[in-house]
């Protein structure tokens, strides 16, 4: 018997991060046959994560330009893909999340008439622009897709309220299967510098900053923040791998570069990320995938946006909107900083992102779909 050809499309770190295990767990079953093709949307960042899972794709399209724009991605992804899908002529395709490969590929899909998994589902702000691109990236991802797999009951919820009411399952996010694999109490970093931070000494502060939507006067107002924690603070250092848009670069050399205990450094593979944040105090970013992994290693995080696609993190109370304005960023970090009660409240709420078998129960779903399986697999509880 032929086996079911299921085809995983990514591009980006996060994406390669939250999707590598899903394309091993697919692996793992006996009547799938597992492929695996990458736009590179992000190329180095892209290659360390590969290698840190062992996976080795199918098809890579290689689009990455310097300086590239959204309509540069998502024309060459949708290009790339007609090649990709005649060659490796798949069942079913899966996305994940909001990226421009994801919409693009979903696209893809359609015009082939073959059936889309859109993993990590249903987040939704309802505002096209905040997170941008990403918001309309999901909802049209949503609209094409035919199975839906949700990290929480509330990413469900958004879906049925849009009118989609078949092929819904609540999974857990596949980025705490990751976690599973990466984080060891003997790690050793790959960069020498994060061997020797002062862990046990002062408060490691890690940060992320990148998104498009806060290019420019956010930006400057994040990093002014960031500038005056180091200077006014002793006691903690701040490590921030600086994402190589050229945009992020300039703003941080124009507006972070030279202040003390600030470690710039290159962006990290996924090992060193992980480990980092299970080692650090403290996370401050604007990143999605941040917000589901800190809190998984008992991490507070300050997001620094304006709102989060992630409400159940807000509400389980691991994860904290800090806003793009300087004072109110230093405000609420300084408080965890300094109050221990209220750090360790953070620190201690339940993350209701997952239990580490989100892949298992999205690799469920598909043989459900297909007739491998008899029952329906059981949604995930928080």
């Amino acid at each position: 018997m032929e086996k079911l050809r299921i085809l995983s499309v990514f591009g980006t770190r996060p994406e390669a991060i939250k999707m590598c295990p899903l394309v091993k767990e697919l692996a793992s079953r006996p009547g799938i046959e597992s492929l695996c093709c990458v736009t590179a949307q992000h190329r180095q960042m892209l290659d360390s994560v590969l290698e840190v899972f062992g996976v080795r794709p199918d098809r890579d399209l290689n689009i990455m330009t310097p300086r590239q724009t959204l309509s540069d991605i998502t024309s060459k992804c949708l290009l790339g893909m007609d090649e990709a899908v005649d060659a490796l002529r798949p069942d079913m395709i899966l996305v994940h999340g909001d990226t421009s490969t994801t919409f693009a590929g979903a696209l893809s899909a359609f015009y082939h008439r073959i059936a889309v998994g859109h993993v990590e589902a249903g987040l939704r702000t309802y505002d096209k622009y905040a997170p941008f691109p990403e918001e309309v990236n999901r909802v049209l991802t949503s609209a094409i897709a035919d199975m839906h797999f949700c990290p929480t009951a509330g990413n469900r919820e958004n879906l049925i309220r849009e009118g989609r009411q078949r092929d819904i399952f609540v999974t857990g996010n596949t980025v705490i299967d990751a976690l599973k694999t990466t984080v060891r109490p003997d790690y050793r970093f790959g960069l020498e510098e994060l061997n020797r931070l002062p862990y046990g000494e002062k408060k490691i502060l890690l940060v992320t900053c990148h998104r498009r939507e806060n290019y420019g006067e956010p930006m400057k107002q994040i990093l002014l923040a960031l500038r005056q924690i180091a200077e006014e603070r002793q006691d903690v250092e701040l490590v921030y791998p600086v994402h190589l848009s050229p945009a992020v670069q300039e703003a941080v050399d124009r507006y972070l570069r030279g202040a003390p205990r600030v470690h710039l450094i290159d962006p990290l593979s996924a090992g060193d990320m992980h480990n980092l944040m299970a080692r650090c105090y403290l996370v401050l970013t604007d990143s999605g995938g941040l917000q589901e992994e800190a809190p998984a290693l008992g991490k507070p995080v300050l997001v620094l946006r304006r709102e989060t696609e992630r409400p159940e993190a807000v509400a389980a109370g691991t994860v904290r909107l800090a806003g793009v304005v300087q004072d109110d960023i230093v405000t609420m970090a300084e408080r965890l900083i300094t109050d221990r009660v209220e750090y360790e409240k953070m620190a201690h709420a339940v993350n209701p992102y997952g239990d580490g078998n989100a892949c298992r129960r999205i690799a469920d779903a598909i043989e459900w779909r297909y007739g491998l399986r008899q029952d329906r697999p059981a949604d995930y509880e928080a």
